[in-house]
């Protein structure tokens, strides 16, 4: 259900996202594309074909569910009453989180990204990839930059012509930079990311309790309808309070596809829910973040409640709503840092070259330090979040520093 598209290219586009504080792309000039602007619109329009087919197959359950099955079928109105009710919560919620996800624009990086415009020119006219990347960090040393490139080079966008925000990817099918990039969905014609993602997670809720609950309230129907009058002869069919009419081919198909739609949701939610309690995207899930001291999976993990707030928000009364409460402006997140990690009770840092003065600021490390100040500490230390242990390591001068932390009550 899910396609990941994030290579990258040359050119830019300006867009905005639905959220406040979403920023502005970079103004640029467009290069010419290859296709034609015909082809282009036609690419666009088939796009909209999985979205379609969702909303028709959405449609008819409504007919069929409410129409032949409550209304045509079950004679008990109480039963009527109650499924009705609950049919309809969870069909409300279930558009609306749908809604969002297709229509919430992506986040894009702001103009701080972009190269200023000296700094642009030369970078276009440098040839030597060495020199072009002195260019780039020379303009990231003012930016909240703490990833990089496999190869340890600043992330960098040429088609976008902007350098890419922690945890931003270039989406080819939506041709842009989009902040904290997960996946391109084709059901939601639309990529999923920083702006629309507790959006995407509660879509999958909702569409999940949506074919849970009519798979369970016809189950009983289904079943009456499968075993009645399956022979020809009319003559050795049981009787039966249910009506003779066209109504059991509604309820037969809209268990089925109920049925169908729940076990192949299922998996994707559980998938990511795991991301949300690892603070991962499916990009990060399938290729590790690497900091300026090497990959790291969990370097923005938090720990599972804070891990949950930064896609849910603080407040836990809207977290099942579909509402932005997303923590932070997608252009920067906290990391990992030893010293607050509440996932690993014990750690040990690498303090080698630092003099004892360095080594006396741990009572300043050990206070909390707001999402501008949490960041991985560069090429001095790195943790990594495997079992509760202590490494004492030595420096130059043989001194051997430990360092204990603990972790969360």
């Amino acid at each position: 259900m899910q396609r990941r598209s994030f290579t990258g290219g040359a050119g830019g586009e300006r867009m905005s996202g639905s959220h406040p504080s979403l920023p502005v792309f970079c103004s640029q000039g467009r290069r010419k594309m290859a296709p034609t602007h015909v082809l282009r619109c036609c690419q666009r329009g088939l796009a909209w074909i999985p979205v379609i087919f969702i909303a028709l197959v959405v449609c008819w359950s409504y007919y069929a569910y409410v129409v032949e099955l409550c209304l045509l079928t079950i004679s008990s109105t109480g039963e009527k009453i109650v499924y009705l009710v609950v049919f309809h919560l969870s069909f409300v919620m279930f558009v609306w989180s749908y809604w969002k996800t297709i229509f919430t624009k992506p986040a894009n990086p702001s103009k701080e990204f972009c190269l200023p415009k000296s700094e642009k020119e030369q970078y276009e006219k440098e040839q030597r990839p060495e020199t072009q990347q002195e260019i780039l960090k020379k303009v990231a040393t003012s930016l909240p930059l703490y990833t990089r490139t496999g190869a340890g080079a600043i992330r960098y966008c040429d088609r976008c012509q902007v350098i890419k925000p922690d945890r931003c990817h270039h989406c080819s099918a939506c041709d842009m930079c989009v902040l904290k990039m997960d996946h391109h969905c084709p059901w939601v014609n639309n990529c999923v990311g920083f702006s629309n993602y507790k959006f995407f997670i509660l879509f999958l809720t909702y569409s999940l309790v949506y074919c849970l609950f009519i798979a369970a309230s016809v189950l009983q129907y289904f079943i009456k309808f499968w075993t009645l009058c399956r022979r020809k002869s009319a003559e050795n069919c049981p009787k039966s309070d249910l009506p003779e009419s066209h109504a059991k081919f509604h309820v037969l198909f809209l268990f089925f596809v109920a049925a169908m739609f729940c076990i192949s949701i299922l998996s994707l939610f559980t998938y990511h829910l795991w991301l949300v309690g690892k603070n991962r995207s499916t990009i990060e899930a399938f290729r590790a973040p690497v900091f300026r001291n090497g990959p790291d999976k969990n370097g923005f993990s938090l720990g599972f409640s804070k891990n949950i707030a930064q896609v849910f928000g603080d407040e836990k009364k809207y977290w099942l709503l579909p509402v932005f409460t997303s923590q932070g402006d997608g252009l920067s997140f906290p990391t990992r840092l030893v010293t607050i990690d509440p996932e690993q009770p014990t750690e040990c840092l690498q303090l080698g070259g630092l003099d004892k003065g360095a080594v006396e600021v741990s009572a300043e490390q050990t206070s909390p330090l707001s999402e501008s100040q949490n960041r991985l500490l560069g090429n001095d230390y790195h943790s990594e979040e495997d079992h509760k242990e202590t490494e004492v390591l030595k420096s130059d001068e043989s001194e051997a520093i430990t360092i204990s932390i603990e972790s969360e009550s």
